[in-house]
């Protein structure tokens, strides 16, 4: 007979290594700790605004199941029955996939599985729901006419950033420990920074996509947790090979957490504070990233402070944006269009600016910056920066500022190139600001060295604990 959880665990605030130990010794149980994430969301999703969607029975019907799995000692995988969040972007069967816009209509079938879904849902995990984006996931912040704004639990007046801001909401205030998120040019790791979670972008086509992104090559698929050895094993879980998408990487024998705590010592660590031309770092996170690699330096990596010598390729990422945008836009009816965010609109037509020339001399700009990476990281293991120049800013409704390339991104200048370059990157939580607000350190690998990513995440991850945001308030609270 299983016994009781220990009288002090919150089940809805354990991270997905915690919660299946608990499942192993007959603790906890799949339902219990879906029902306790569930009970969350009823309390907490109407103040932040996390959820588009939930799927309460079904959730309960898969923890049912997990449940008789691990009562037979048959458990499907190290992730069955924990509870996950999708970003409303990438589809699941049965549920409405809206990408945060008025423009998709829900009432049509949904009858496939994204491959990071599919993936989740083979390995057992309990799918909870949709989290919310900007429309099409087009800003680094998380609003839409279709949802609203979703709030940071850190502070409410906040934005969680985006586009991954529900997945990140989700997780951060104990409404399931794993998300799944995209990120196109910072979208996992500005709401992982923001919200004071990990999150990985992994090398291009680790985790596979269908249908293709409308952002093209530099949209990745990844893990948004609690810890890092939640998002190494779900990596393992998303990093198959799926035939749909043609840029899929082949079969990979790596087990992410199998050198997990191999430590930093003799690592060549590129320390660089503003990549060159980062003109504007709050200086709450320029102190607190310096001292997180000091630490790492001081575990025995041998860190030299380095920029890799690359201009700031803002103009590269927004170009190569504007027009896919633009490309989107002319997909929609007149109709359509005029249900659309003024940001997206505002892009579009900023996209539809660019000339057939222009646009292949980004895709020839890009390139050379692909190669430049590559050969820098050659002569280094990883190369860390901030995650984002700033810590969470005001959140607001579309349309509040105007759009153009400042605007848009300058405030995360340390994101965007890695999408260009497709290397692996991820954010991990190293301390708040005097206001409270969590500031995240950038490690970014050579391609495919996923796994030596998440190996240097978890080192600096033993020298402090979790991040958990103060009390969210519930919707009876306010």
């Amino acid at each position: 007979m299983p016994t009781s959880p220990p009288a002090a665990t919150d089940l809805a605030q354990c991270t997905a290594t915690e919660l299946v130990a608990l499942y192993r010794t007959g603790q906890a149980s799949p339902r219990d700790a879906t029902r306790a994430v569930l009970a969350n969301i009823a309390a907490r999703n109407p103040v932040l605004n996390a959820f588009c969607f939930v799927a309460e029975e079904s959730a309960l019907q898969s923890a049912a199941l997990s449940e008789a799995r691990w009562q037979r000692g048959a458990p499907c995988g190290p992730l069955d029955g924990v509870p996950v969040s999708i970003k409303d972007s990438l589809l699941a069967k049965g549920w409405p996939s809206l990408r945060g816009s008025r423009t998709v209509d829900p009432a049509q079938a949904w009858t496939v599985d994204a491959p990071a879904t599919a993936r989740l849902r083979e390995a057992g995990a309990v799918l909870l729901g949709k989290t919310t984006l900007p429309e099409f996931g087009c800003k680094g912040e998380t609003n839409s006419p279709l949802t609203g704004l979703t709030h940071n639990p850190w502070d409410l007046t906040r934005t969680p950033g985006g586009s991954s801001g529900g997945t990140a909401v989700a997780v951060a205030a104990g409404m399931g420990p794993l998300g799944l998120g995209t990120d196109g040019a910072g979208s996992v790791r500005i709401p992982a920074a923001f919200c004071g979670i990990f999150g990985l972008k992994p090398s291009f086509g680790r985790v596979p996509s269908y249908p293709m992104s409308g952002f093209g090559s530099v949209s990745h698929v990844g893990p948004m947790t609690m810890s890092v050895r939640d998002a190494a094993l779900m990596l393992n879980v998303l990093q198959q090979p799926d035939a749909r998408d043609w840029s899929s990487l082949p079969p990979t024998t790596t087990d992410c957490t199998s050198a997990l705590e191999d430590g930093v010592r003799g690592l060549r660590i590129a320390w660089s504070p503003t990549l060159g031309y980062a003109k504007h770092v709050d200086p709450a996170v320029a102190a607190a990233c310096a001292t997180a690699v000091a630490t790492l330096s001081a575990m025995g990596a041998v860190v030299e402070a380095i920029d890799p010598g690359f201009e700031d390729p803002l103009e590269i990422t927004t170009g190569l944006w504007f027009i896919a945008a633009w490309s989107l836009w002319n997909t929609l009816s007149p109709h359509q269009q005029d249900l659309t965010d003024p940001d997206f609109r505002a892009q579009a037509q900023l996209g539809a600016k660019l000339s057939a020339l222009e646009v292949q001399t980004l895709h020839t700009r890009r390139a050379a910056l692909g190669s430049h990476m590559r050969q820098f990281m050659q002569r280094y293991d990883l190369l860390m920066t901030p995650a984002v120049a700033i810590p969470a800013f005001a959140a607001r409704l579309p349309g509040t500022v105007s759009m153009n390339p400042q605007s848009m991104l300058s405030w995360t200048p340390f994101s965007y190139p890695f999408n260009l370059t497709q290397q692996p990157a991820c954010t991990i939580p190293c301390g708040l600001t005097p206001e409270g607000l969590p500031i995240g350190l950038q490690i970014v690998g050579p391609m495919f060295e996923d796994a030596l990513v998440l190996r240097a995440a978890r080192a600096y991850e033993t020298t402090r604990p979790l991040l958990r945001p103060p009390a969210v308030p519930t919707a009876k609270a306010i």
